[in-house]
């Protein structure tokens, strides 16, 4: 979003786009076929076909031609075909390649498990630039990692964030002659418009106010992406900027990864609430359409307003507010100036229709009654640099959640401290990332839950944990997702996860929820990782068949030696070959519990569906 304004301030044309590059390239191909469909015979709306078209591109199916209807044009079809076997050609034969159209491509790089994608994805980027010195990449992976992208890639990465810019015509990021610092320039909003992908905190400002950390956490990438400290950036001016060009958002997202170490804290907190984010402000969301609007007429960003444009068309004639005899005159409207899809939908016929639409979205807009805006840290707040002077500031402003790092258990005292201070202050929302499978162990991550679900008790409050998976970012293991710590194994981490979908990754308040998700007490949590995923997944199925009992009563039976010698095998979390793994027909006869149950449930012929069937069709039965 900096470089979209960056690469804007400089007069080009920018283009974001999520996803497989490869994907990007049939749809330019398509667009350009339909373009030539177009001239050639412009009474059929090739655009409605697009989907078709691209479909016969990329596979060369013969049916999936016949599915455009190039027989439909009564007098060029002869012209349709050879132009559509063109475009066809043009993809398969790699002409594309040959010729590329992009003076620029930015790959930005995420974690270093996506090793394998992030290096397809740079290979191919390097097809579609026209000098490869112009293909950037940058971000999580390329500036931990930088050494092994361009071994893999001959593409020498850009590491760290985009702070430098040019004195005297020298050293700029990007270019030379760049005046800007890249990295504090306001985002461009409006090319998130522009892909189908809505981002989970959408609505909201995204900025810093502080870069870098103080720390030095082992297991954490900070120091290599942020190595210098930055104790204040300030917010206000790209705040203002945001909503002017794109309107106020509900909500202030601060990625800063140790806002609390800043000896400006004063200056921040100030700042935050200069921006509107005091306690119980209200958002009054403005109205999207009029933006929308203003913008597609400045110029700012067609593709994404258009875009944004024919959803807005599309909410207003799914609105219950509206009688039946208005939501068919709206649709009338769209459909006689082809704002019914989004391949017709055009800015010329926005612009045209925007009288007929206007008085909607004024209506909807003045009768909101606002929403209570918030501050997220989003990254966490350090619980060992809680002060009274400081939570105090951090109370002055909307904060929910306040994240409060609890990634290690020695910190616990520190953590409960933070927490409490925080609470006695008047906040009463709390949220953390508790990390896993670094140096703790097993019953490190237990103790850290239970602490959470009693203090939520204990204080009236919520607090909702999220527990993360370390994987390393350098050396073995850091391009997949196989790590295991060195007081963990393959079945616990399994196990983990396994309670963690159950729970959708998160757990919150309520001490019978906790319990079930994880056991009453550590011996209960420790037997549960042991437990088979399929007892663990369905587990009150597998309680009341008596399966658990059966594989706990044969688990029980074991001596100190024999556990000794199963609990290896167990914990390597691979039962696909069960005659290969032991001799011992007692062990034989425990690890048959692991089988993947899942198959048999769904399998309608099997006695386990029908048992599967008879208990769901109970425990519905008890709750009506």
């Amino acid at each position: 979003m900096k470089l979209a304004t960056y690469f804007k301030l400089r007069g080009d044309d920018v283009v974001f786009y999520k996803g497989d590059l490869k994907e990007f390239v049939i749809r330019q191909i398509t667009d350009e076929c339909v373009e030539k469909l177009n001239q050639l015979d412009s009474s059929i709306q090739w655009r409605l076909r697009a989907d078709k078209i691209a479909q016969y591109i990329k596979y060369r199916k013969q049916v999936d031609l016949e599915r455009i209807g190039l027989s439909d044009s009564k007098h060029y079809a002869p012209l349709l075909y050879p132009c559509v076997e063109y475009y066809k050609k043009f993809f398969h034969s790699k002409e594309y390649i040959r010729h590329p159209r992009w003076d620029w491509v930015g790959v930005t790089t995420l974690f270093t498990f996506y090793w394998d994608i992030t290096i397809e994805t740079i290979e191919f980027a390097k097809l579609m630039v026209k000098d490869t010195n112009n293909l950037m990449v940058g971000g999580v992976l390329a500036s931990i990692q930088p050494e092994q992208i361009e071994k893999a890639t001959g593409i020498k990465p850009h590491c760290g964030t985009l702070h430098t810019k040019a004195v005297d015509g020298k050293g700029g990021d990007i270019d030379p002659d760049n005046p800007y610092v890249i990295d504090e320039l306001p985002l461009d909003y409006s090319i998130l418009d522009e892909i189908d992908y809505v981002y989970p905190d959408g609505g909201s400002y995204y900025s810093y106010s502080t870069r870098g950390c103080i720390r030095h956490c082992p297991f954490c990438a900070v120091p290599t992406l942020e190595p210098q400290y930055q104790e204040y950036l300030p917010l206000k001016e790209r705040i203002s900027r945001t909503a002017r060009y794109y309107g106020e958002q509900q909500d202030l997202l601060l990625m800063d990864n140790n806002v609390l170490a800043s000896p400006k804290l004063p200056e921040i907190i100030e700042d935050i609430k200069s921006c509107g984010f005091t306690k119980g402000a209200k958002f009054i969301e403005p109205n999207q359409y009029e933006i929308a609007i203003r913008n597609l007429r400045h110029g700012v960003n067609d593709r994404a307003y258009v875009r944004k444009c024919y959803y807005l068309l599309c909410e207003l004639n799914g609105m219950r507010s509206l009688n039946e005899e208005v939501r068919t005159r709206i649709y009338s409207i769209r459909e006689k100036h082809g704002l019914l899809h989004p391949e017709t939908c055009t800015k010329q016929a926005i612009e045209e229709t925007y009288k007929d639409f206007a008085p909607f979205f004024e209506r909807k807009h003045a009768k909101q009654k606002g929403r209570l805006r918030y501050v997220d840290f989003n990254q966490g707040v350090d619980a060992r640099l809680f002060t009274e002077e400081r939570v105090k500031l951090l109370s002055e402003i909307p904060i929910r959640p306040l994240r409060i790092a609890f990634d290690d258990v020695k910190t616990e005292k520190a953590y409960v401290k933070a927490l409490k201070m925080s609470v006695n202050h008047g906040m009463r929302n709390f949220s953390n990332y508790l990390l896993y499978n670094f140096k703790d162990k097993p019953e490190d991550l237990y103790h850290r839950l239970r602490i959470n679900v009693d203090l939520c008790e204990e204080l009236d409050v919520d607090i909702y944990s999220f527990p993360m998976k370390y994987h390393p970012i350098n050396g073995e293991h850091s391009h997949d997702r196989d790590y295991i710590g060195e007081h963990w194994n393959r079945k616990y981490i399994r196990a983990v996860q396994a309670i963690l979908n159950a729970t959708k990754g998160k757990i919150g308040r309520g001490m019978s929820f906790f319990e079930r998700a994880f056991g009453r007490t550590e011996e209960e949590y420790m037997e549960m990782l042991l437990m088979p995923e399929t007892f663990i997944i369905f587990r009150f199925f597998f309680e009341e068949i008596g399966y658990t009992a059966r594989w706990r009563g044969a688990m029980y039976e074991l001596s100190d030696s024999e556990r000794e010698e199963l609990y290896p095998l167990i914990f390597k979390n691979d039962f696909n070959n069960i005659e290969e793994l032991t001799d011992n027909k007692k062990f034989r006869k425990i690890l048959t519990f692991y089988k993947d149950y899942r198959k048999d449930i769904a399998d309608h012929k099997s006695e386990l569906f029908k048992m599967k069937q008879e208990y769901e069709a109970k425990h519905k039965t008890e709750i009506q």
